[in-house]
């Protein structure tokens, strides 16, 4: 992971704990949506992100949400670990774990930024 697209992602990660730790979960959940789209590649990143999905989605009381981000977090890691991912998926279990999205032009270019090819991943 370049130092570009490790500090965007340490800031989505930070940001999210601050509002966290304020109760805007909703804001909150955005922050770790834009990291999730960032660190899928990385199996520990990938699990960091679903990992504090799980714990929003325990604070909101939404138990199916909650056993989802579960889920996610064992095959997150998995699929992170075989270069098996959905590229752009948001990670909140609103959309289906496998489905690809698109990724906002912001985001690809931090994902992008100091990469030696500048290909967007697919």
């Amino acid at each position: 992971m370049n130092t570009v697209l490790r500090a965007a992602f340490d800031k989505e990660i930070a940001l999210a704990k601050e509002l966290a730790s304020r109760g805007h979960l909703e804001q909150c959940f955005g922050h770790l949506e834009r990291a999730h789209v960032m660190g899928q590649a990385v199996v520990a990143l990938h699990a960091k992100t679903h990992w504090l999905m799980f714990k929003v989605e325990i604070r909101r009381r939404r138990t199916a949400a909650a056993f989802g981000q579960a889920l996610r977090i064992v095959l997150g890691a998995i699929g992170s670990a075989l270069g098996r991912v959905p590229v752009g998926n948001t990670g909140g279990t609103n959309i289906s774990m496998f489905r690809r999205l698109p990724i906002t032009p912001e985001l690809q270019s931090i994902i992008d930024a100091g990469s030696s090819s500048g290909q967007r991943r697919s």
